[in-house]
């Protein structure tokens, strides 16, 4: 998998824990997710792609 090995793997992981932190992981994989997603709908042909609105918590959090 273009040249990582396990190793290596595990020093990428820790490092992302230590700059995002374990709670921030699970959205992080969720957009992630998503992003692969919308795209591969895209590189399809298909018009439609996911935009969610966001929560009025979540604009409160940010303000």
């Amino acid at each position: 998998m273009f040249g990582f090995g396990m190793p290596e793997l595990i020093v990428i992981l820790v490092i992302v824990m230590v700059v995002f932190g374990a709670g921030k992981l699970p959205e992080i994989g969720n957009a992630l997710g998503k992003s692969i997603r919308n795209f591969k709908k895209a590189s399809e042909g298909k018009d439609e792609i996911e935009i969610k609105a966001r929560k009025d918590d979540e604009v409160k959090k940010e303000g």
